[in-house]
């Protein structure tokens, strides 16, 4: 390297690592994070790409904006309240606290009074119990597909179990109910046809090797027409004659009724309609962590708990804190956003349109999470050119917008009125950008 070169002016990987904001970094990063920024801003200096007198301002300014984690806060504006892709429910303000207080030494398995080993998330359960009235007992796990392995492998490893054609569906990610329950070393029973099942079918299927049956509401699409299945409270007599569990995958998290989504199965009805266990995910409907929750009889919930299964799938102890302080803290932002005003939306959408000078046009936005598919949420979206959804997404702050009919819609629903501001400095940020770009082009034309 020639001693002209300006590169020899570079500063030294020591030097940088001395400064004081660098040191003090590397209380929320770690060491090897450091050096790693540090050298590849030093390497783009030498690519050119920075003037060496740059490089100690980039370190700086690159430190300021990396965090220990790489998953971006991102505001949902696509109506959609249970979004799979955007970690599902968004945590209510006392389950954030409760993980707070979770994150360091805390009794998830020990009895203060006694000094001794007590049940592993007492408080949870309790929760869910209060909730949840007709559960005798309850348990949780790490998520609905983990609880779904747990009660078909502990009622019926080496069985069969027993359910209709049309509720094998497939979930999230490709992942397939007929794999997951054949992956416990459970036999399936199908019954039935894809549209049509009786009890007669189940009745002729019920023999010596049933283990459970197994009900599942195929909560990620709907079948109209010519149709016919059996509910829980049909199954309920079947199965008390064979002595034989049934087992109830409703999917969504409701613990109770819901008014606005009338058609959505609830823990307790399917419990009182003579379910044994009832599967739920508590990060759907139920607005809290991912978990699995097993609810229902006494007997058939310890036998699942004993199984060493239950082990390899139990729920952290962040989950749980989360889970319970869900249940008893404040509504969740997934039941303020299901029951959010029309009128309030349009007002707030009116709002933001006005500011960034767009129309406002009706949308419907959805449950998301394969719950209630098909049912509308009415609503409200501010509608702008298709050309700014991905300015959007890679702003700061990133906003998810959605995509349609050649549009960017953006639908107020689950943005949090306290991010009103923010949502509308970062729309008029994208929408500057891209006037800017077209400038360029112009000028380039």
């Amino acid at each position: 390297m020639a001693l002209d070169d300006p590169r020899r002016l570079i500063p030294r990987t020591d030097q940088l690592m001395g400064l004081p904001p660098v040191r003090r970094a590397r209380d929320r990063l770690s060491e090897g994070v450091v050096r790693a920024l540090v050298r590849e801003t030093q390497d783009r200096a030498r690519r050119g790409e920075l003037a060496p007198e740059d490089v100690e301002p980039a370190v700086l300014a690159a430190l300021e904006t990396r965090s220990a984690s790489t998953l971006t806060p991102v505001l949902n504006a696509t109506g959609v309240v249970v979004h799979t892709n955007l970690g599902r429910a968004p945590l209510s303000a006392a389950a954030v606290e409760a993980l707070r207080t979770a994150a360091g030494y805390v009794d998830v398995e020990l009895d203060l009074e006694t000094g001794a080993r007590s049940r592993r998330g007492a408080g949870a359960r309790a929760a869910l119990l209060a909730a949840c009235p007709p559960a005798q007992d309850a348990l949780v796990v790490n998520n609905g597909a983990a609880a779904l392995v747990l009660a078909t492998t502990a009622l019926a490893a080496g069985r069969e179990v027993v359910i209709s054609r049309g509720e094998l569906v497939e979930i999230g990610a490709g992942f397939r109910l007929p794999d997951l329950i054949e992956s416990t070393g459970a036999r399936l029973r199908e019954v039935g046809t894809t549209n049509r099942t009786h009890l007669r079918d189940y009745a002729e299927a019920i023999g010596p090797e049933t283990g459970c049956i197994l009900k599942v509401h195929p909560s990620n699409f709907r079948l109209e027409g010519f149709t016919a299945a059996v509910e829980v409270r049909e199954l309920r007599s079947l199965a008390g004659a064979h002595g034989v569990p049934l087992v109830a995958d409703l999917g969504s998290g409701l613990l109770t009724p819901d008014p606005r989504l009338p058609d959505e199965p609830d823990a307790a009805a399917a419990l009182e309609n003579g379910a044994d266990v009832v599967i739920a995910s508590g990060d759907k409907l139920l607005g809290g962590p991912q978990a699995g929750l097993l609810l229902g009889g006494s007997d058939v919930v310890a036998r699942m708990a004993a199984h060493p299964l239950a082990r390899a799938v139990r729920a952290d102890k962040l989950a749980l804190a989360a889970l319970e302080a869900t249940i008893t803290g404040g509504p969740a932002p997934v039941v303020s956003a299901l029951h959010a005003a029309p009128d309030r939306l349009r007002e707030r959408a009116e709002r933001l349109a006005a500011a960034v000078g767009a129309p406002v046009v009706a949308h419907d936005g959805r449950v998301g999470g394969g719950g209630a598919p098909g049912v509308p949420l009415p609503g409200w979206a501010v509608r702008l050119p298709e050309s700014v959804a991905p300015l959007l997404r890679t702003g700061r702050p990133a906003v998810l917008p959605r995509v349609h009919d050649h549009a960017c819609l953006l639908d107020l629903r689950c943005v949090p009125e306290s991010d009103d501001d923010r949502l509308r400095a970062a729309v008029q940020a994208a929408l500057a950008a891209l006037d800017g770009a077209d400038d360029v082009i112009g000028r380039a034309r």
